[in-house]
């Protein structure tokens, strides 16, 4: 039964978003206890961005196979790719330790960290999309029943 209000908005959709990004933040938050600094350079939040973006680019393209007339599909998206990567992912926090890093004199170790965690991200999404399609391939049944001629 329908509530007449948009899809963001009703609180299903809320909750979803609400459980995944607790997790999500719990997570990031306890990867970042645990992952050493490099040097100066805090890398937990870089590895926790890329990671992030892998795990976005994989959901939006096994999502995309999931019939749209079902929910399931909206379901995940708010779960894991709204709640759980938001609250996992976090670029402010990469550009306030790209500040420090600045403000302490690490000026290219700032520019490397800030530039490559954008590149290497923008990378690890390309290539979740790319494992996801290949999964999606793989469990796709050949258009035909299978039968060769």
């Amino acid at each position: 039964m329908s509530s007449g209000r948009p899809a963001y908005l009703q609180w299903a959709s809320i909750g979803l978003v609400l459980v995944g990004g607790l997790f999500g933040a719990g997570s990031r938050e306890g990867l970042s206890l645990v992952i050493p600094k490099l040097g100066e350079v805090p890398i937990a939040i870089a590895i926790i961005n890329v990671v992030g973006a892998f795990l976005l680019g994989y959901l939006y393209e096994a999502v995309t196979r999931i019939d749209s007339a079902k929910p399931t599909g909206t379901n995940l998206k708010l779960l894991l790719g709204t709640g759980y990567c938001g609250g996992f992912t976090t670029y402010s926090s990469l550009a306030t330790d790209t500040a420090v890093l600045f403000r302490d004199g690490y000026i290219w170790q700032g520019l490397v960290y800030a530039f490559g965690t954008l590149i290497v991200g923008a990378c690890a999404t390309w290539a979740g999309i790319a494992v996801a399609s290949s999964v999606n391939a793989r469990m796709t049944p050949p258009a035909g029943g299978g039968m060769t001629t």
